[in-house]
């Protein structure tokens, strides 16, 4: 009888594959037997030829919704079957590489058991299967089974035991499978201990949430802080107490009819809420209701989810209108993961705390991701894509083990091992104590869940980065090589690797926009053009270079970006003379100058930056948008972005004007031109929307015009994308004028799909650097 041996490679492992290959070979009537290996899972099959493809043809199509086929190869096989029928034997080769996939939306077949009076699940909260639930959460240890997991205490009473030993039931080797009698139990407290007794737990919790009560909620991969979205005193009693003044809330609603009441849901954004994934999703506030105004203060939108658990669907269930779901932290600190820990925490957040005893072993935030042109872009990768390894392009097969540290802010990290980049779900910014710590703790679990043991680490090059340091210290303890790279490479190679360009690719401009970012010559980078690949770049352009006044303090206080750009642009004399009856000079008056002017002429404090964050920091504090201060990371630049109407657009032109000018040898897009005109709109009393309209409008013309000025090079491929990326690049209406410019002009644009623009996929494209920096991939001659 002809035989034939299939090996598959992917996410293969531990999301009921092998179930579904039993249940297609024995459907085809095909003998033979499939096993999970170190490489992924093995079939052998025997039976005629038209069997076989049938069989082959469904296992690629009929792809389960955590599955991914990366590899498929096939080879004659002799012999007989080993015994008739086709049967799941015991894994080979020693311990199993199973990998760890994301955890999972609830399934709609799990939603059907909770919903079913007469299914012995109806109403539990800790519902799963292998199509959904819990896993990265949950992981302890490999191979992945139910003892290197949080359910290890929970002994599986004999119906659950069955469900998970028949290979036709889609709970066979669920990891995390419970039900009421054996599994994980919720209840009730009050803020300081009681426990509250009640029929209906999770009712009763709800109750509490239309009373306007804050509830602390244990989830999937931590706590969140619950709160009526319409209640304004109770979102603002939250704001106060969680000491988040300003940075918008998520939101979580039962269905897509409930969101639709307050944004416009486009197919693919209704496809990505309800994908297993299940992120928030950034929605146009553009619906016939309003949520608090509280809820997303400056903001034209409102990040949505959906419910991705059990206890979350049934939480929402009856309620008309969303809650905020925020996480359960005070403002800039991790999420609580632990019951002991949220008692004491979170006891002056929360009034109550809905509670679980299924611990969380890593702290999983919740993804962002939003929908530009049809195509979903991630602002955040966490929970539902970590820790999904990303095939690096082609000719990075050969690349040894390395670990690449990421960078200061909106952390991660990455491991490369057989051609493959396995990026951690997002930290956060290092300079909480807590996340620091939270991020040594993954370092290790992840190397250890992956059996990774890199032959070199790369870091950023800022030597004050704790990722670098921590990268270093490492390497010394290791005895192993370091790579540093360049900020701003980073993100370009980042790019680069999203879009699988190969590694023997010639170099593209790539745009890089983002806050700060260290520069080769010792000045801080923020909005560059370079001539990059993988194995190196040319910085080509830059904007112009203003001191950042107090260093960080410049970050935090965005009149301070006024100020400078302002002073190299005009001169404050000239800028007083012209425009004086402004309110902004009356404003600046009051800060403190002198000091300022003493630190410049002592070049104390005052480093050189080219920063296009910093640039829409100061074009946000002239209008008056965060003027003082920004309570958050890009605050301002987000602001600015909202204060933009369409009727605006629509009457902006071109917008505001940049100079390209040379200086020693870079393209300069000087500003000089832009404050003339954007403090001359203001004299004439031109409205806010219109300036940040204009200045937006104008800002991407040049960037474009600045890339086909670049494309004229003779060491610039004529036909070549272009790589956009930086967290600037997050402003949605700036990334969408410049692809489309860059487009309309026949230039082809790589942006960010499956990893953030920002920092958060930094780490990737350090190990695209990294790897290709290996001697074993050298160019061919």
């Amino acid at each position: 009888m002809p035989g034939e041996a299939v090996r598959v490679r992917g996410l293969v492992q531990g999301v009921g594959f092998r179930p579904t290959v039993w249940r297609l070979a024995t459907e085809c009537a095909l003998d033979g037997e499939v096993w999970n290996d170190a490489e992924g899972v093995v079939i052998h099959i025997w039976g005629d030829r038209v069997a076989r493809r049938r069989f082959l043809s469904r296992l690629r199509s009929e792809v389960l919704p955590l599955a991914r086929i990366d590899v498929l190869d096939t080879a004659p096989l002799g012999g007989t079957p080993p015994r008739a029928g086709f049967h799941i034997v015991a894994s080979r080769s020693g311990a199993v590489r199973t990998g760890v996939v994301p955890d999972a939306a609830t399934c709609s077949a799990c939603y059907a058991d909770i919903a079913d009076s007469g299914n012995r699940r109806y109403r539990y909260p800790f519902t799963n299967c292998t199509h959904c639930g819990p896993r990265l959460s949950i992981v302890r240890g490999i191979p992945y089974d139910r003892a290197r997991t949080s359910m290890a205490e929970f002994a599986m009473c004999s119906r659950c035991r069955a469900e998970y030993a028949d290979p036709g039931d889609r709970r066979f080797h669920a990891q995390p499978n419970a039900c009421p009698q054996c599994g994980p139990r919720l209840w009730l407290e009050r803020a300081g201990g009681a426990v509250l007794a009640a029929d209906d737990t999770i009712a009763a919790a709800r109750r509490l949430l239309t009373q306007g009560q804050i509830v602390a909620v244990k989830g999937l991969g931590g706590f969140h802080l619950a709160v009526a979205a319409d209640n304004a005193a109770a979102v603002a009693r939250l704001r106060q107490r969680k000491g988040r003044y300003h940075k918008p809330f998520a939101l979580m609603a039962r269905n897509i009819g409930v969101i639709r009441r307050y944004c416009a849901v486009s197919a693919a954004e209704q496809a990505l809420l309800e994908s297993p994934a299940a992120p928030i999703v950034l929605l146009e506030a553009s619906g016939p209701e309003s949520v608090s105004a509280a809820v997303a203060p400056g903001q034209r939108t409102l990040g949505f989810m959906l419910p991705y658990t059990p206890l979350h669907h049934l939480l929402l269930q009856g309620l008309n209108q969303p809650i905020v779901l925020t996480s359960g932290n005070r403002s800039d600190a991790p999420q609580c993961t632990d019951n002991d820990a949220a008692r004491t925490r979170l006891a002056g957040l929360a009034d109550y705390l809905l509670l679980h005893d299924r611990a969380i072993v890593n702290r999983v935030d919740d993804s962002l991701a939003r929908v530009v042109n049809g195509t979903p872009q991630l602002l955040r990768r966490a929970r539902g894509y970590a820790p999904v390894p990303l095939v690096l392009p082609e000719g990075f097969g050969r690349a040894a083990p390395l670990l690449a540290m990421g960078g200061e802010l909106k952390n991660t990290f990455c491991l490369v091992r057989d051609g493959t980049a396995i990026l951690s779900q997002h930290m956060g910014d290092l300079e909480d104590a807590t996340t620091q710590a939270d991020y040594r703790r993954n370092l290790t679990r992840y190397q250890a869940l992956f059996t990774h043991r890199p032959e070199r680490i790369v870091v950023d090059c800022h030597p004050e980065y704790l990722s670098t340091k921590l990268g270093r210290a490492h390497a010394e303890r290791e005895g192993l090589p370091v790579v540093a790279v360049q900020h701003h490479h980073a993100h370009i190679a980042a790019c680069l690797a999203d879009n699988e360009r190969p590694l023997e690719s010639a170099p593209v401009l790539g745009v890089a926009l983002d806050g700060l970012g260290y520069g080769d010559d010792g000045t801080l980078w923020g909005g560059e053009v370079l001539l990059a690949d993988y194995r190196g770049y040319a910085r080509l352009a830059r904007l112009t270079q203003v001191p950042l006044l107090g260093g960080a303090q410049a970050v935090r206080e965005p009149w301070r970006c006024a100020y400078a750009h302002i002073r190299a642009a005009l001169g404050w004399r000239r800028f007083a003379r012209q425009y004086g009856c402004l309110e902004l000079c009356a404003w600046l008056r009051d800060r403190p100058l002198a000091t300022l002017e003493a630190m410049l002429a002592k070049d104390l404090n005052c480093p050189l930056t080219s920063s296009c964050g910093r640039l829409f920091d100061a074009v946000a504090a002239v209008l008056g948008i965060c003027r003082e201060r920004a309570g958050y990371e890009g605050q301002a630049a987000i602001e600015l972005e909202a204060c933009v109407t369409q009727a605006a657009l629509e009457t902006a032109g071109e917008g505001y004007p940049f100079d390209l000018i040379a200086d020693d040898g870079l393209h300069v897009l000087d500003c000089t031109p832009l404050w003339s005109a954007l403090l001359d709109d203001l004299m004439r009393g031109i409205t806010p929307a219109l300036v940040a309209a204009r200045f937006h409008l104008g800002l991407a013309r040049a960037l474009v015009g600045l890339v086909i000025r670049l494309g004229e090079r003779p060491d610039v491929h004529p036909s070549g994308p272009v790589a956009l990326s930086g967290g600037v690049f997050q402003n949605r209406l700036l990334f969408e004028t410049v692809a489309t410019g860059l487009r309309e002009r026949g230039v082809s644009v790589f942006s960010h799909r499956r990893v953030p623009a920002n920092d958060g996929g930094l780490s990737l494209g350090q190990a695209a650097v990294g790897a290709a920096a290996d001697t074993r991939l050298v160019k061919p001659r």
